[in-house]
């Protein structure tokens, strides 16, 4: 059946404010409507309380992004009888219902991209330099680059395996007409280019924090550390030692975060923010409960998502005890096994008026281990073996595991342990499937099939919607 569509844009040109969902439409009264509300700091406010709110869709990070589609391609879970998450498993990307999946995802990501970019074209914010309106400025444009790098990681081939990689539309108007496509590098080259008049526009807003509702809570903002763990994550997918260790270090150092102890990791990410790890996260809503409770929670034939089969032997396969095996999987009465690290136990429990106060529900989105991780793999490649082992061993101090011998490890050594470390603790939040792509990892199915890496794995097709209606 034909889509009603002319193109991302098309579908994207509509602004989906919470409670005021239907504000923009692609009529010159909407565009009037549009105007007036962008027109005050508290509109402007609105419009970006309403990208994040977007962002926690189940088609983006709700579900999908985070613990489902991405980490099903990772082999975390297994659905007996799910064709889709059979599909997910095998990589066919082919199949009926994955490919509306991501369609979806490239819809929904696209859609709220424009809705930054209304943000980012109304006067208020354009050029601004002074705040408030330079701070929406700011978290406006990291955005625009963290969504558009999601979409570079998900649907091209990974740049440092071939540079020149087709890429995709990076939008920057808010506008009906499609934005044309660009190679991968050049797409790299945008997100940097936000990213980095991000940070120098965020650079200071720690001197404005409480002076409106807006500058509170700043973990569920694009903040300064957001931009910077950003920046990391960018650099190092591009090869970058040098800058990607940079800013994985301005994070660790300066971000305001500390590493837990391996005592408060269970129920730390229990649908909230980590109080002492979140660098960025999205105050979450009853919909995401929702999909985790059905998703995770139930044990549910050709539903619910169950954890691969071997997931103890993840953990233990060093032959040491590793605390979030007790913290991230629970054996229920009837014997099954859920993951259970993103379930608020409040609501299962029916406690929600016992829930600390100083809790944010959220779903975490770049939390501080990532930063250790990123930044021991930088100094193994950087031929700094020693100060590799010592960046690893602080975070694996944190999960109670065995610190490695510095004197001993070798280079080969160590990158398959912060393989292994990121697998262990980044399970549920959609980083581990970039993570072997970068590595062009073949993989080990959950059934124990070997896949010889390639693009037919790493690389999801861009969605027929997109090209339909292009001359």
């Amino acid at each position: 059946m034909k889509k009603l569509t002319k193109s991302i844009y098309m579908i994207a040109a509509l602004f989906l404010f919470t409670a005021c969902e239907n504000f923009l439409d692609i009529t010159p009264q909407g565009q009037v409507k549009r105007d007036d509300l962008l027109s005050t700091n508290q509109g402007v406010e609105d419009a970006m309380y309403g990208v994040y709110a977007q962002m926690r869709s189940r088609s983006l990070y709700g579900a999908e992004l985070s613990y489902s589609a991405l980490d099903v391609m990772a082999q975390y879970f297994e659905s007996y009888g799910n064709k889709k998450v059979e599909a997910l498993l095998k990589y066919d990307y082919n199949y009926s219902s994955v490919e509306s999946l991501f369609e979806g995802t490239w819809i929904s990501m696209y859609k709220n991209i424009s809705n930054v970019n209304s943000v980012l074209s109304c006067d208020l914010v354009k050029n601004a330099t002074a705040y408030p309106a330079k701070i929406y400025r700011g978290e406006a444009l990291g955005m625009r680059a963290f969504m558009h790098f999601d979409l570079l990681r998900i649907f091209t081939e990974q740049i440092t395996l071939n540079p020149e990689a087709t890429g995709i539309p990076y939008a920057t108007e808010f506008s009906l007409n499609t934005p044309a496509f660009s190679t991968a590098a050049k797409v790299y080259d945008n997100i940097l280019v936000d990213l980095l008049k991000a940070e120098e526009l965020l650079a200071d807003e720690g001197q404005y924090e409480g002076e409106r509702a807006f500058m509170t809570m700043r973990q569920i903002h694009f903040n300064v550390h957001a931009v910077r763990a950003t920046l990391a994550r960018v650099y190092l997918t591009m090869g970058d030692y040098d800058n990607a260790l940079k800013y994985a270090n301005k994070v660790i150092a300066e971000g305001g975060r500390t590493l837990l102890k391996y005592n408060e990791i269970k129920g730390d990410v229990e649908g909230i923010l980590s109080r002492k790890e979140c660098i960025f996260g999205i105050q979450s809503s009853t919909d995401f409960y929702s999909n985790v409770y059905s998703d995770l929670w139930l044990s549910t034939s050709f539903y619910s998502l169950n954890p691969r089969p071997d997931y103890d032997a993840v953990y233990t396969a060093g032959g040491e005890e590793d605390y979030r095996v007790a913290a991230y999987y629970e054996t229920q009465a009837v014997g099954s096994v859920r993951f259970v690290k993103l379930i608020d136990r409040y609501k299962v429990n029916g406690d929600e008026y016992n829930r600390p106060a100083d809790v944010i529900q959220g779903i975490n989105m770049i939390r501080l281990p990532e930063m250790y991780y990123i930044a021991s793999e930088c100094l193994m490649n950087k031929n700094l073996l020693k100060e590799a082992v010592e960046m690893l061993n602080k975070a694996r101090a944190s999960r109670g595991v065995t610190e490695m011998d510095v004197n001993t490890t070798t280079a080969s050594m160590l990158a398959d342990a912060i393989n292994n470390e990121r697998y262990k603790e980044l399970v549920g939040e959609g980083q581990t499937f970039f993570n072997m792509k970068r590595h062009n990892m073949p993989i080990t199915t959950i059934e124990g099939a070997t896949l010889s890496a390639s693009n037919n794995i790493y690389v999801i097709p861009i969605p027929d919607v997109e090209y339909e209606y292009r001359n």
